[in-house]
């Protein structure tokens, strides 16, 4: 009977061992700044802008890549069309500017999929 007991003290030792810990509690940071070192690093606020200005500035340049030489060149193509973003279809009294509309999604298309390649090279390099 002896015996049994050691071993179920041994086994409640063991049971004892086992059981996960909580976690210490983290260390607050100590006044604004911080704060506001915790919240820029926990958050990568600094990637983000640097994501947000690349790609703003990437749209700009896509924009004017698209209306400066993509568009002469689509005018040339089709005759008759000076200039694909003043195009204008008329129907009935009513005129729609519909140029405007083909360019933003022409620029559109080129962004995303340069986006895509982005991302597509990002993960092959294993950075995400």
């Amino acid at each position: 009977m002896q015996k049994d007991e050691e071993v179920l003290e041994e086994l409640r030792r063991i049971r004892k061992a086992l059981e996960p810990k909580a976690a210490p509690p983290a260390a607050a940071p100590k006044g604004m700044w911080g704060e506001f070192m915790d919240f820029i690093s926990k958050y990568k606020v600094l990637g983000l802008a640097v994501g947000f200005i690349l790609g703003l500035y990437l749209g700009n340049l896509v924009q004017a890549l698209v209306k400066d030489l993509i568009m002469p060149i689509i005018g040339l193509a089709v005759p008759g069309l000076g200039n694909l973003a003043t195009y204008v279809v008329t129907v009935m009294s009513q005129a729609f500017g519909v140029g405007d509309f083909l360019v933003a999604l022409i620029t559109f298309l080129i962004v995303a999929f340069v986006v895509f390649l982005i991302v597509k090279i990002t993960k092959k390099w294993g950075i995400d």
